[in-house]
């Protein structure tokens, strides 16, 4: 697994732990020399994450739309920097960038994102692993939602049993990386996304 998208927040939320996880999980993932692949904002904690791996030596791959650069909210110290003209670019490009995804904290965004890729997961577009860093149980009440729709009958408990949730961003990055090995690497059919 050597590239990891994290989808994360464009502000960095009331508590600072968020910030902290962000700093720590960055930090982790270029002392394992895995890329990080993100929305390739300055701001929030994506800026934060960004920031955090770039200070250790790491590489961060930015996707972001014009209108966000227009908006001057762009990161511009980083590895590369990919310009698409749409959010759904935006989400396909960093699929295809990537090996597996992290949804740390965020708003509509970050559920957006991830939440596209667990539905392309299901229908087999992509087969890579989706995790929630659930910073201080930040994710414990979409989990819960997620148990009561697997309860109704409206989503299959396989596809919520193979999403990772975990507070510690070292075990976190283990099963992921547990879990890429177990299931064909970088497989993307392109024309399907």
């Amino acid at each position: 697994m050597k590239s990891i998208a994290v989808f994360c927040g464009a502000n960095a939320g009331n508590n600072p732990m968020y910030a902290e996880a962000a700093t720590k999980l960055g930090q982790l993932m270029a002392a394992q020399s895995m890329r990080l692949v993100f929305g390739g904002g300055k701001v929030g904690l994506m800026g934060t994450i960004a920031d955090a791996i770039l200070a250790k030596g790491g590489e961060a791959v930015g996707v972001i739309p014009q209108s966000l650069i227009d908006r001057e909210v762009a990161h511009t110290g980083l590895t590369e920097q990919h310009v698409v003209k749409t959010m759904h670019e935006r989400k396909a490009l960093m699929a295809a960038k990537s090996d597996a995804f992290i949804a740390m904290p965020g708003g509509f965004g970050t559920l957006d994102e991830v939440n596209e890729i667990i539905t392309w997961n299901q229908l087999g577009i992509i087969k890579k692993p989706v995790a929630f860093y659930n910073v201080n149980g930040y994710y414990d009440k979409f989990m819960s939602f997620l148990s009561d729709c697997v309860q109704e009958g409206l989503i299959k408990p396989e596809y919520k049993n193979s999403l990772i949730v975990e507070s510690d961003a070292e075990v976190l990055l283990q099963k992921l990386t547990k879990y890429a090995a177990a299931v064909s690497e970088d497989w993307v059919d392109s024309e399907r996304i």
